[in-house]
């Protein structure tokens, strides 16, 4: 078996993002640009990764940890530079190197697949991927010969008139014999119009040698999108999200719209759910089946079970049980565990709160750092009152209570089982098992007191 090494180029500042984030660590559909690259080169078989990074090194090896080593170009000195920094790393060693831009997500895994395995079975020493492009301006073109095989590449800038002419352009990906790679690289040259040392020119160099070149044209231009600017990141962005959606759809989830809706690459739908226009669902998300998201509503990092709703809601870090009902104008804050068969109300703000089975809060209430058990019915507008100012405490709620409308229950304090609180109430202390807590001052009614009013007014 052939092995196989691969070259990921991410040292570039990226200056035309206009942006604090270093270029290949600015996301798309959810992850940053460079660890989708590198995860689809992990689905190839592949021996060692090498990262070249530069500027914002550490930034890239934090995010990249444990996916890749990675080696430092200190001078952004040109592609063919750039890959020379993986010479101590993979020089001397045999089989197929793929070398490709941290800043090209959209290079699927198939696309990748095919260059390796043509470049193998045609005993090429270098094969590049290649595209037919209807506007070719700013890629390097491919100068083919009278037979078709690929005699070199000429960058944009480096090309006349009849060479500009050509539509089939240079990636920016390519596989090599790694020796014939290496050994190349010792004589690129830096005699061009940026005074750059290019990877392209190795491909001049083996056929000069009387190496054989080859090329890989996919029939997607859009794969080939490198990633330079914030217009090129939306771009990679819908084409990433339109995907992405297919491949839900395939699977057996509705998505009513396609167009205006956003699922990031790591999160996972069971089958016959429905996804309503609007919805944006992020970072490592898990829905069960049948269930139905949205209109406009944002889940990020949850698991949510089976037959469950989530309308017009905002849910984040937090797990939803099965037949649950959320929303709509809902809100799940962070560390809140969801049982089955919950209702969670329109209004309603849950945060870092476990909320039994068959419980519900069906609106205008704050529940807060709280645990709440099983068939607990939560009256309008009471909140728990988990913070004095500098400290959090806890609510507890055990089952089958029953908590008036506008009560406050002021933590820490406890609810015992079966207990009831008068609407109105504000407990500050233990309600014993089954009893019935009325916390708020007698009535007075002070007669004609309304006319006294309007005659100062």
């Amino acid at each position: 078996m052939i092995n196989r090494f691969a070259v990921v180029l991410a040292a570039g500042q990226g200056t035309r993002m206009k942006s604090k984030l270093y270029k290949v660590l600015h996301p798309v559909c959810g992850k940053p640009m460079v660890e989708h690259v590198v995860d689809h080169i992990s689905q190839l078989q592949v021996n060692h990764i090498v990262t070249v990074v530069g500027f914002g090194a550490e930034m890239v090896k934090e995010r990249l940890e444990g996916k890749s080593d990675f080696v430092i170009q200190e001078e952004q000195l040109g592609t063919a530079h750039a890959v020379m920094q993986a010479k101590d790393a993979l020089s001397g060693k045999k089989g197929t190197t793929l070398v490709i831009c941290g800043d090209t997500p959209l290079i699927s895994v198939d696309t990748m697949s095919a260059l390796m395995k043509q470049h193998e079975e045609s005993g090429a020493k270098a094969t590049v991927l290649t595209a037919r492009a209807e506007n070719p301006s700013g890629y390097g073109r491919v100068i083919r010969n009278a037979k078709g095989d690929v005699e070199r590449i000429v960058e944009h800038k480096d090309a006349n008139e009849e060479e500009l002419a050509v539509t089939e352009i240079n990636t920016g990906t390519y596989c090599f014999d790694n020796d014939a790679l290496f050994a190349a690289l010792e004589h690129v040259s830096n005699e061009n119009a940026q005074g750059e040392y290019y990877l392209p020119d190795v491909i001049e160099i083996l056929k000069e040698q009387n190496e054989t070149v080859s090329a890989y044209i996919t029939d997607d231009f859009e794969e080939t999108l490198g990633v330079n600017d914030r217009i090129a990141l939306a771009e990679a962005e819908r084409i990433m999200r339109k995907r992405i959606n297919r491949k839900h759809m395939k699977n057996g989830v509705t998505i009513i719209d396609p167009a205006n809706t956003y699922i990031d690459t790591d999160v996972m739908i069971g089958s016959d759910t429905v996804i309503l226009p609007g919805t944006v669902i992020q970072g490592k998300s898990r829905i069960g089946e049948d269930c139905r998201i949205g209109p406009h509503t944002e889940i990020y990092n949850c698991e949510i079970s089976h037959n469950t709703t989530v309308q017009q809601s905002v849910l984040s870090d937090s797990s939803v049980g099965s037949h649950v009902k959320i929303g709509p104008f809902a809100h799940i804050r962070p560390d809140s565990d969801i049982r089955d068969e919950v209702k969670i109300g329109n209004f309603v703000e849950i945060k870092k709160t476990s909320f039994g089975k068959g419980s519900k809060a069906s609106h205008l209430s704050y529940i807060g750092d709280a645990e709440i058990g099983n068939n607990v019915n939560i009256g309008c507008g009471s909140i728990t009152v988990n913070y004095d100012g500098q400290n959090k405490f806890t609510t507890k709620i055990e089952d089958d209570v029953f908590v008036g409308c506008n009560s406050n229950l002021v933590a820490p304090v406890t609810i015992k089982e079966g207990a009831y609180i008068a609407a109105g109430s504000t407990i500050t202390d233990e309600v014993p098992e089954s009893a019935l807590a009325i916390a708020r001052a007698r009535q007075v009614n002070k007669e004609n007191y309304a006319e006294k009013l309007k005659s100062k007014k």
